[in-house]
């Protein structure tokens, strides 16, 4: 079956443009060269942030701007950039807004770099009934509910935190269509693949580096990230290195946030996108990887990206919890792209995260 005549699956960035020709998808200015991904769309921040005592769901009777109305504690002027403080919820109005085809629904997700630091992001819409996910057919406008966890951070107009991704129909791989891309194409790097509940597993990597590097842990009280900014801090003024010293163990410690990466490398064919799912809460007390998008093209031998490994935001909740070498503590599911984009992650898009192995965000130098 060529690709042309699928009519399901996520758009690739020619659909993405395509839907600002038609006016599917409106912008306050036009878009930044850089907007468009392989298989999304970054999201820009507009001029206000409002501060709210505490996040809501609008739900199916409700607009956004009424909420704010009630909820809203004071504005925030973000055309000259402003710092939000750790443990606030802001509310901010975002430049894009849709007006959807019946038959096309997104989802949005934090970028790579926005899970990296910590930063809780979820996109809200009118009449939502949930966080990041905009059904069929919705026309209106988007919102970002921020909540720094880690690092207060500045930001301002056109700054881009998260991302969206639109899709018509299902566009789900089943497990054993799954299994048939893994076999053809290697998904991860691993004898034994663990595919269930739709997806393929991922594992920790607890051995670390040739030093014994295993990952980071965020320290507190910390200067301001400036999310627009590459290569700008100190990375051990914001981190503390983790070493395994031999032992293949973490003991999380509640509250904490740790960047850890996958025991597997990881690839995405062209012809498709995947999404980390995070896992299962029934199997330990922790959450991983707030950040789930990997285009077409992550860790693809074509577009430079051989051998990519996943980046693991991990935090545990209420007790501390022990996390050993080789644990599963993810899933990645996989879904169709209606077509190939014209750019693969990592092909000349000056992508960040291509052919990385264990890795702080953009923002840090060592």
């Amino acid at each position: 079956m060529s690709m042309t005549a699928r009519t399901t699956g996520i758009l690739s960035d020619r659909g993405i443009a395509a839907l600002f020709d038609s006016g599917r998808l409106i912008s306050e200015r036009e878009l930044d060269h850089d907007q468009v991904q392989p298989a999304s769309l970054d999201l820009r921040l507009g001029t206000k942030a409002y501060r709210v005592r505490a996040s809501f769901m609008p739900g199916p009777t409700s607009l956004v701007a009424d909420k704010l109305d009630r909820l809203k504690l004071h504005v925030i002027d973000l055309s000259e950039g402003a710092v939000l403080e750790t443990g606030c919820v802001y509310i901010v109005p975002l430049m894009e807004r849709l007006d959807l085809p019946a038959h096309m629904s997104a989802s949005a997700n934090p970028k790579s770099s926005t899970g990296r630091l910590d930063i809780f992001t979820r996109v809200i819409t009118d009449y939502a009934q949930e966080f990041d996910k905009i059904p069929a057919g919705y026309s209106g406008p988007l919102y970002l509910e921020i909540s720094p966890r880690t690092f207060p951070i500045v930001v301002r107009r056109g700054s881009r935190l998260s991302q969206i991704r639109f899709r018509i129909g299902n566009a789900l791989l089943g497990e054993p269509e799954l299994l048939a891309l893994h076999e053809a194409k290697t998904l991860v790097a691993s004898k034994q693949p663990n595919v269930s509940g739709g997806g393929i597993a991922l594992s920790i990597d607890l051995t670390g580096d040739a030093e014994g590097l295993i990952g980071y842990r965020g320290k507190h009280h910390t200067a301001v990230v400036d999310v627009d900014k590459k290569a700008q801090h100190d990375l051990f003024e914001f981190w503390e290195p983790l070493y395994s010293r031999g032992r293949s163990e973490l003991i999380l410690d509640p509250d904490e946030f740790y960047i850890l990466v996958s025991r597997e490398a990881v690839h995405v064919p062209p012809l498709y996108a995947a999404e980390m799912t995070p896992f299962d809460p029934l199997v330990g007390e922790f959450r991983v990887h707030y950040a789930g998008f990997f285009d077409p093209g992550f860790g693809h031998e074509a577009s430079g990206g051989r051998g990519s490994r996943a980046v693991l935001e991990v935090r545990s909740h209420e007790v501390p919890f022990i996390l050993e070498d080789g644990q599963i503590v993810g899933r990645l599911v996989y879904e169709h792209m209606m077509e190939k984009p014209q750019a693969l992650y990592g092909a000349g898009l000056g992508s960040n995260y291509q052919a990385q192995g264990l890795k702080l965000s953009k923002h840090f130098r060592a």
